[in-house]
């Protein structure tokens, strides 16, 4: 009598594929996620303890360490400011403006771009601030 000798194949998982869906998930989601995009402007925002946490980034005016002044990332001339702003508004439409001043920046300087904004119709000026924690 002749007995057949069964081989056991031991089971494999091939994880070749699952490695391909797992860099496709990877890609998919590092190009569908938004990052926030912050200007090559160095600013070091004074620091609140008590402040409300808002996302308003519509119309931005950036006011560096050295008085240099950008809006929406553009340089802007101190003496073309008001009617740079009043342009703005009226192509946007927005009222609101954010004011990112360095926490260096003398504040006689952060109130006249102030009232530039408010010459120019803006209704709000919204000054972010980074939370101490």
């Amino acid at each position: 009598m002749q007995f057949r000798i069964k081989r056991y194949i031991k089971p494999v998982i091939n994880i070749a594929s699952l490695v391909d869906v797992l860099f496709l998930l990877l890609i998919f989601f590092m190009v569908t996620s938004a990052f926030v995009e912050q200007p090559n402007i160095k600013l070091e925002l004074p620091a609140t303890r008590h402040s409300e946490v808002s996302r308003v980034e519509r119309t931005v005016l950036t006011l560096s360490r050295d008085g240099q002044l950008f809006l929406k990332e553009k340089p802007v001339d101190k003496q073309n400011l008001e009617k740079e702003l009043r342009r703005l508004m009226l192509d946007t439409g927005d009222e609101v403006l954010v004011l990112k001043a360095d926490k260096m920046v003398p504040y006689g300087d952060v109130v006249d771009i102030m009232d530039y904004a408010k010459g120019a119709g803006f209704k709000k000026v919204v000054a972010p601030t980074i939370m101490e924690e």
